[in-house]
Order: C-alpha cells, then structure tokens, then sequence
C-alpha cells in the first residue's frame, strides 16, 4: 500500500509551499500531487513553477502527479488546463471531465472530483487512460468493497484517508463574501486563512470549513484505524491531504500503520484539535466520529 500527499488545498504563499515540498522529499511518501486545484487566482505558484518542484521531488524518489481545477469556469482555466495536460513529463490529475478529454487517453488519474459512483464509470475512464481513481467523498466502505470487486484490472484505487475533506465548489467565493468583498476584487482574502475560514452554526458549533470557493468538513476524516481493513480491501494508495503544521507526524502515523504497527488514536492530531470524523466510510453522517479502539 502506497502512501500520497495530496495537492494544497489552500492559499499558501510561495516560500511556504517551497518549504513544505522541501520536507516532503525526506517523507515516507510514494505520491505527491502538486498544483491548484481550487482557485484559477491563486497565482503565487505558475505551472513552470510546479513543474521545478516536480522535479526535484522526482529526484528524491517520488512519482508525481500534476493536478488540474476542479471547477472551470473561463476560457483563461480551459487554456491553462490544456497547459496542465500537455506538460510532456507528467500525469495529471483530472478533477473536471474537460481534461480528461484533453488528455486524449493518455495515462491519468481520475481525481476525487469527478463523479464516480459504478464500474461502468470506472471502465469508461480506464478506457479514456485512467491508471488510478481516487474515491469521491461521501462513499462507504460498503459502497467501496462493492466498486472494487467491478474494478478493471490495472486500475488502482486511491482513498482520501486524512484531511478535511473538499465537499463543493461554487461560482460564488465564500472568503470574499464573508468580507463583504465581490468575487472579482476579492484581495485574495483566502491568503489570510491558511487552513481555512470557520462556519459555525448560530449554536457554535463547528459545520463547515471556508476555503475561496470551496466549501471543507470542519474537521478533518481520518481513517487511520481503517487502514488494515483497507488493505484487506486491496486498496492501493492512501491519500493524506497537506496541513500547514503536523504533516509530519501525520505522515508518520499512517506510513506505521501501513506497516503494520500499533499506532495511538493519539498519535495523529490536526494542530490542537483533536475532533475528527469518519462518518463517511460506515454509511453515516460525514461529521459524525464513531467509536474507534484506542490502540490498532
């Protein structure tokens, strides 16, 4: 079972995704995923930029995967997306059916965007070039096992296993609503928020997680406890989704419970919030935590 790093999800400025990617190279990772993914004005990093980081994470032994938008909505991101997908030296990942049709059925990997739902789906895209997919959200361990006995031979399976989790996307931006700020002259608010923007109920309560145009879980999935089993299940790579401090740590719990080691519930920790959920992976509500044993 291999372990990835998905793409950031946030707004990060350049020395910090430097810097992050810089660590990562000493990781116990087998994928990194590199590029924007939720917002076209998020301009810190260009694709040549991107392009040099894969490289230097290639050196370090790690296969690399360039991510696309999740959500096109101009002519300027279908441009850019056609870029993306002609790089010339690297996958990418397709989060919109617009690249998959750019890509034109060479080697890809469905992204957790696309609606992925039967095998039927999963034989169109492997027939269209996908060598992985990557299962979408909301899904369960039932609805999984269920895909994966259709799964096309070849076809690898990828499980966003930590992180919180990249529920919608909408025209509208969140931050710069919230800021009272319209969509087009939003000064780049999102950069100030760089594990995203709170939404809690009237009551307080955690709900949801802003991101620019995206909308996240308040806390963040995690399915340390369900690697064994998703292994059981042949699953082959495990996607933890990048986090401004603690990455390492979390990479370190995952990388020994694929191993086959104990690992305390305690071990992994987002920041100094401890709440996580796993609701998703056993047919219940996606915020929900459900009892899990204190040492697996």
């Amino acid at each position: 079972m291999k372990l990835s790093i998905g793409p950031i999800q946030y707004y990060w400025p350049m020395e910090l995704v430097q810097d992050f990617y810089h660590q990562a190279k000493d990781w116990p990772v087998d994928i990194v995923y590199l590029g924007e993914v939720v917002c076209s004005k998020r301009r810190d990093l260009r694709l040549i930029d991107w392009l040099t980081i894969a490289d230097t994470l290639v050196d370090a032994g790690k296969e690399v995967i360039i991510s696309s938008l999740a959500l096109i909505e101009a002519e300027s991101e279908l441009l850019a997306l056609e870029r993306i997908c002609n790089n010339g030296d690297f996958k990418v990942e397709a989060n919109d059916m617009a690249a998959v049709r750019l890509i034109n059925a060479r080697p890809f990997v469905a992204g957790p965007h696309l609606n992925i739902y039967n095998t039927s789906t999963l034989k169109l895209l492997q027939e269209n070039g996908a060598v992985r997919w990557v299962m979408p959200m909301e899904l369960s361990a039932h609805s999984l096992a269920e895909l994966q006995k259709g799964r096309p031979a070849g076809l690898e399976t990828e499980v966003f296993a930590y992180g919180r989790m990249p529920l919608s996307f909408s025209a509208r931006c969140f931050t710069a609503r919230a800021h009272n700020l319209p969509k087009d002259n939003c000064e780049l608010r999102c950069r100030d928020y760089p594990e995203g923007m709170p939404l809690d109920t009237q009551e307080g309560e955690e709900l949801f997680v802003i991101n620019g145009i995206q909308m996240q879980s308040a806390s963040p999935v995690n399915l340390l406890a369900e690697v064994g089993q998703m292994a059981q299940m042949q699953v082959d790579v495990l996607r933890l989704s990048p986090q401004a401090k603690g990455m390492a740590e979390v990479v370190e719990a995952f990388d020994a419970a694929r191993n086959g080691q104990k690992i305390s519930d305690s071990t992994v920790s987002w920041q100094t919030n401890s709440e996580w959920c796993n609701g998703y992976w056993y047919g219940d509500a996606g915020m929900v935590k459900l009892p899990k044993p204190s040492e697996f």
